[in-house]
């Protein structure tokens, strides 16, 4: 009885760091975390444009266009980080890029887009983060990658790099608009 007062710890230490080093596994990008949405439907919504509140948007005005979904806030500093990437790739002008403003406050977000440049093809607001949730979105940054029949087909969470946009949204970009 002694010795399994020391076996059980010592087993349930094991499953533990069995299961820490899977997650560490050479090649794993700590970056790309699985969505139950990559190969599903985007979901469908109608939010107000971030500078004409009046108006409003769907992602099936996109139908037919392999685009991004560049989820971000004024209040957030890795976006931030990411912006000047979203900069050159609109001005490449190889993907339009739609920014979905999350639980912000549409003046500092415009005044936000004013100071830094607007990379996006149009903007969105969710004020709320309703929408965000239906997305699987718990943070910011965030960007998905939808092709022409609205299905998700790639997830990046956290700021947009050069090499995550030569190396993985641009080839797939391509690759689907084929």
């Amino acid at each position: 009885m002694r010795s399994l007062r020391f076996i059980l710890p010592a087993l349930a230490f094991a499953v533990i760091a069995a299961f820490l080093l899977l997650g560490l596994k050479p090649g794993r990008d700590p970056r790309e975390i699985p969505s139950p949405l990559i190969d599903k439907p985007a979901p469908a919504f109608n939010l107000p444009l971030l500078a004409q509140t009046d108006q409003t948007w769907s992602p099936d005005k996109m139908r037919g266009q392999v685009w991004l979904l560049n989820v971000w806030a004024s209040w957030c500093a890795p976006c931030l980080v990411e912006h000047p990437e979203l900069l050159k790739l609109a001005r490449t002008k190889a993907l339009p890029v739609v920014g979905f403003n999350y639980k912000d406050e549409p003046g500092a977000a415009t005044a936000w887009l004013d100071k830094h440049g607007n990379p996006y093809a149009t903007v969105v607001a969710d004020r709320n983060g309703r929408i965000a949730f239906d997305y699987g979105v718990y943070g910011v940054p965030e960007t998905f990658l939808i092709d022409r029949n609205g299905t998700i087909r790639y997830k990046h969470v956290g700021p947009l790099t050069p090499e995550v946009i030569a190396d993985k949204l641009l080839p797939l970009a391509q690759a689907l608009a084929r």
